[in-house]
């Protein structure tokens, strides 16, 4: 009874604590904190190891259904025909029935609020055309995002020999799934329904409580099997500071919690996110050979963003800009060079260069144009 007292002040009066990464008594195996949008690591421990990930599984499995549908291959409203093969998944499951139809929505919903094994498999199914392919697609994407770490053997979790991941590998999945926002308005759910075919309806519950009980926690997943014990990957945003946790091998659900909310304290608490440079911002203009324009204004591709302590002083950064000869046309967003990132006389970082508007090439009138005009120092307008 204490412990559960304890772990709801952790969570509701956590930004309270002050707490040094030395002095996180975690009692999982493997854990790790890293900021969001630079993916830096604020806190690791034994965050390398390789362990089955459980239902963390589906946060591979959730982020190829939503490149699936930002890229146009699906779309929300698809309809699903549910498997034999996925009405007989054990485990965590929302009791689909063989030739059921669901919408995607409706199965991701699911999978993200009630870790549904047979949404999972029936979505598996949808989009590879088996679950075999599906898993083939998951270790390619895994190898794609560099994880040493990782070997999927199916899309759902549950224990199978040499399915592994590790706590910085699951926290790369975590932070590519949320580039596709779309995927928090399903992981954010506490609780909700599904309608079945026959009219009845099923309770999810999401098996991540912090989504109830934490403030700014708006996903991303649970895992729980024999062998994995108790696992979370969750996400949490505090102003412009999004953080992402990972535990591994919990013993108890209530000690997944626990750690998983004493690291987000930590996180919060110790950290600020400074933007450095805003990328709508121009470093100067640059010639541009056979344009309309003669001249473009060029910015960082991204906006620099730098994680500090928030006792660090704000560090001031100068831009070398390192863009050879820019020839028309040219598009926003193109990247057209680097820029080395200076600190204190020293090059600490480089980055992309783009061009902040578009440069359409210019037509034989309008070179005949800009040569008259030079000829006559710009004096005589000619219009077309």
């Amino acid at each position: 009874m204490f412990k559960k007292v304890f772990l709801l002040m952790i969570m509701f009066f956590g930004f309270l604590l002050k707490v040094r990464a030395s002095e996180l008594a975690l009692t999982s195996k493997s854990a790790i904190l890293i900021e969001a949008s630079t993916g830096q690591v604020l806190y690791e421990k034994n965050s390398d190891e390789a362990l089955p990930p459980a239902s963390m599984t589906k946060i591979m499995s959730m982020l190829l259904i939503m490149e699936a549908i930002d890229n146009g291959s699906l779309k929300m409203d698809d309809e699903v025909v549910i498997s034999e093969r996925a009405s007989s998944m054990g485990g965590s499951q929302l009791f689909l029935q063989t030739n059921e139809v669901y919408l995607v929505k409706e199965l991701l919903k699911g999978i993200a609020v009630a870790s549904g094994n047979d949404a999972v498999v029936a979505m598996s199914e949808k989009i590879a055309g088996s679950v075999e392919n599906f898993v083939s697609m998951m270790n390619e994407k895994a190898k794609s995002l560099g994880l040493t770490n990782t070997v999927f053997k199916n899309p759902h979790g549950l224990d199978e020999e040499g399915h592994k991941s590790s706590a910085r590998d699951m926290a790369i999945m975590a932070r590519e799934l949320l580039k596709h926002e779309d995927i928090l308005q399903f992981t954010s759910i506490y609780e909700d329904y599904l309608k079945k075919n026959d009219g009845s309806s099923i309770w999810l519950v999401n098996t991540n409580k912090l989504v109830r009980f934490y403030s700014g926690l708006d996903g991303l997943k649970t895992g729980f099997t024999k062998e994995a014990g108790y696992c979370l990957t969750a996400t949490a945003k505090k102003g412009d500071l999004r953080l992402i946790s990972v535990v591994m091998n919990e013993p108890s659900s209530d000690e997944r919690s626990s750690d998983t909310a004493s690291l987000l304290n930590y996180g919060f608490n110790t950290t600020v996110l400074y933007k450095a440079f805003d990328k709508n911002t121009s470093l100067g203009a640059k010639r541009v050979e056979f344009g309309k324009k003669d001249a473009v204004n060029l910015s960082l591709k991204d906006d620099y963003v730098k994680v500090l302590s928030k006792n660090d002083d704000k560090p001031s950064y100068s831009f070398e800009i390192l863009v050879d000869k820019l020839k028309a046309p040219l598009k926003k967003g193109d990247v057209v060079g680097k820029a080395n990132v200076i600190d204190n006389g020293k090059v600490v970082d480089t980055v992309d260069v783009t061009v902040l508007e578009d440069v359409l090439k210019a037509n034989l009138w309008d070179l005949f144009n800009k040569n008259l005009k030079s000829i006559t120092g710009g004096k005589t307008k000619i219009s077309n």
